[in-house]
């Protein structure tokens, strides 16, 4: 059983999820507008694999006897840049998502609360593979600058992600 504090993070951490999910739909409709559909594919795989998280922490806390109490969802930005903004904007979430879960694992240690820290080890690491894909893009961005036609090669690359 989930301890009340426990109960309400993972309630909380639902909501991020979904936010995140908000935030790369909201970020693949400027790039479909920009006529940027490999970024704006890249963009809708990775909102739902956001919505998979969600539901991860959805399971979890049915799983344990909690209930799931839906909150509001932030609405996300919808003026946004280039695709060096928005990807340092990817990056910073990331990192932002990363502490969320962190912050969750330590409450799981701190309440010897042994299955939450095994399911939410699952999230540690697929952390590093969120920071090391933002940040892999957001350096290939740098290095391109303003040339288009390189723009155009990685849109060509990111639109050829599968679906995990």
């Amino acid at each position: 059983m989930l301890s009340n504090t426990m109960l309400s993070e993972m309630n909380a951490q639902v909501k991020h999820e979904l936010f995140s999910a908000y935030l790369y739909l909201s970020m693949a409709a400027h790039f479909e507008t920009a006529n940027l559909g490999g970024f704006a594919s890249w963009m809708r795989l990775q909102a739902a694999e956001e919505q998979e998280h969600a539901m991860k922490f959805f399971d979890f806390i049915i799983d344990r006897g909690g209930k799931v109490a839906l909150q509001a969802i932030d609405q996300p930005p919808v003026e946004f840049t280039t695709p060096l903004a928005i990807f340092e904007k990817v990056q910073h979430h990331e990192q932002q998502v990363t502490t969320l879960i962190h912050k969750l694992y330590a409450l799981a240690v701190k309440e010897g609360d042994y299955a939450t820290q095994v399911f939410l080890n699952w999230f540690v690491s697929e952390q590093v593979e969120e920071e090391k894909n933002a940040s892999t893009i957001l350096e290939t961005l740098k290095l391109i600058g303003d040339k288009s036609n390189a723009i155009y090669q990685l849109d060509h690359q990111l639109g050829k992600r599968a679906a995990d």
